[in-house]
């Protein structure tokens, strides 16, 4: 495993990042961006092998002239499991996430959330899963949703912070059948696997997924592309009165996706930014 890293400005790391993110096929087997400070950002890309690095290396140098990344050999180590072990609770509202040596020690009268170190998106460490959980925290000041769909549920945090609040079903879409698994299994470590179930999909939703709309809370903590296109399907299966709490977007792409949402009827009540992500919540008229 290969690790690759830059340092600079927001326009210039957001730029190598859309590019390593969306080049088809990608070298870059995850790649991540966040602020480190009021004017420096950084760049972290993973690739399996030596070529796919040097890969990743020339697309940041041929997108950001300016950046300069450094390529480093890892140990041969599950690193995303790693680097999420002894990670601190994350505290956002009334829900506190963390692993299970971290929840015996976690502050009383906080909704727990038991999500362990594993290779499934979604720990609440990350900017746009915060974020969400936030959102949710407002949602849930309006009132209780009910029936919840969560696109790109990876670890399912999302979902099981909307059962445990008191929805009664919430279905979760992956795109992978590890994802899916994951999911599953952290839905029945929380006791809510009688209410949340995941499905793999090749994106968006299935038949099921649709007969069952409409939901009172909509996910999607995916992608700036994937958001933007499934605005329609998306603002469809919510129910009248009904959220949509979007994340996986730097703060720089929020206006396309808020004119997308809004073009299709839906209204922004929230905005929150974490780490230069952006997480938008949407209520869709009665």
């Amino acid at each position: 495993m290969y690790q690759i890293s830059a340092k600079g400005p927001r326009e210039a790391i957001e730029a190598a990042w859309d590019a390593l993110a969306w080049a088809d096929p990608s070298p870059a087997g995850a790649v991540d961006a966040k602020e480190e400070g009021r004017h420096a950002w950084r760049l972290d890309a993973y690739a399996e092998d030596a070529d796919d690095a040097e890969a990743c290396k020339a697309l940041i140098l041929e997108t950001s002239p300016d950046l300069n990344p450094v390529v480093e050999e890892l140990e041969d180590r599950d690193w995303v499991t790693v680097s999420l072990e002894g990670l601190p609770p994350v505290d956002a509202g009334r829900f506190i996430v963390a692993g299970s040596h971290a929840l015996a020690k976690s502050a009383p009268g906080k909704t727990p959330i038991l999500i362990e170190a594993g290779p499934a998106f979604g720990t609440g460490h990350h900017g746009t899963t915060l974020g969400c959980l936030i959102g949710l925290e407002h949602v849930l000041k309006v009132g209780r949703p009910q029936k919840v769909l969560d696109i790109g549920t990876g670890s399912g945090v999302l979902a099981i912070a909307a059962i445990k609040a008191g929805s009664k079903r919430a279905w979760g879409t992956e795109i992978d059948a590890d994802s899916v698994r994951v999911a599953n299994e952290n839905a029945a470590k929380n006791h809510v696997a009688n209410a949340f179930k995941t499905f793999e999909t090749a994106g968006g939703v299935n038949a099921t997924l649709r007969a069952d709309a409409p939901y009172d809370l909509v996910f999607a903590n995916i992608l700036f592309r994937p958001l933007v296109g499934l605005c329609p399907t998306i603002a469809h299966l919510t129910a009248p009165g009904g959220h949509v709490i979007l994340s996986g977007l730097l703060a720089h792409q929020e206006p396309l996706v808020r004119d997308a949402y809004t073009g299709h009827g839906l209204s922004l009540v929230k905005r929150i930014r974490k780490d230069g992500w952006a997480s938008l919540v949407f209520r869709k008229p009665h």
